[in-house]
């Protein structure tokens, strides 16, 4: 089956993004990275516009392989921080690509929609191909696309939580209501399991960060989580057995004799 991860018209194999906060080895990282084949990798920037030394030599890395690179603009709670940001970003990595993420909640880094909304219409016109970071609520969803954004991406649950998919419905229901828009499940995946339900659900991608770095095994989880994507993707396009309430033996309609 040739199926593409397509972002902004580049097409990428894998249906796995890797995010890099908590990175405690560069080495470690880049091994991960190739165990598990990603494409794309979420870098942070400082909001005072630098990295650190390891990020310097981790990007340097990330080039020399190849990896699109996927800035984004966390901890940002004002429209204004996410602009000044953004435009940083985009002349640092050189990449009009941009994870938007714009806090309301620090209880459970829930992003605030009206200001989600506000800035995402002021970065496409700007330029951006934005990436937004949103809950399940379809109606946020939407108007996300309504603005221009072509990739759009709701968590399963709470961001570090590791809780999986909690509104399977309302997933679901996004997925239905916006057919031709590449959605991608941003946060909450903690276990392998998690990510091949997201998949089931006929999502693109998923970006897993958290329950790598905090693995006993980061390499080893990288693979899972790439080989857990990839399943759950192949199920959702072979299409699924109808549950039933009645239970049905095996019974052979043939005999050998």
């Amino acid at each position: 089956m040739n199926d593409y991860l397509s972002i902004y018209g580049e097409e990428f194999t894998s249906r796995l993004i890797l995010g890099s906060s908590d990175i405690s080895s560069v080495d470690k990282a880049i091994d991960g990275l190739k165990f598990c084949n990603s494409q794309i990798v979420t870098v942070s920037f400082r909001k005072n516009g630098t990295l650190q030394k390891s990020g310097m030599e981790y990007l340097d890395r990330l080039k020399e392989l190849n990896i699109r690179i996927l800035p984004h603009t966390a901890g940002c709670k004002s429209i204004q921080e996410v602009i000044t940001l953004a435009e940083a970003s985009r002349d640092f990595f050189e990449t009009n690509w941009l994870k938007l993420e714009i806090i309301g909640d620090e209880a459970n880094f829930q992003p605030d929609p009206i200001k989600l909304l506000t800035s995402a219409e002021t970065l496409l016109t700007k330029g951006f191909k934005v990436l937004p970071y949103c809950t399940d609520d379809l109606v946020i969803c939407k108007q996300l696309v309504k603005l221009g954004c072509e990739v759009v991406m709701p968590w399963a649950s709470p961001m570090g939580t590791g809780k999986g998919v909690v509104n399977p419905f309302a997933l679901q229901l996004i997925r239905q209501e916006l057919p031709n828009t590449t959605l991608i499940i941003d946060a909450g995946i903690g276990k392998p399991s998690q990510a091949a339900q997201a998949m089931e659900l006929g999502y693109d991608a998923i970006i897993v960060d958290t329950a790598i770095t905090k693995s006993s095994n980061p390499q080893s989880m990288a693979r899972a989580m790439a080989l857990a994507a990839e399943s759950g993707r192949l199920g959702f396009f072979s299409g699924f057995m109808q549950e039933s309430n009645v239970p049905r033996g095996n019974i052979p309609n043939f005999s050998i004799s």
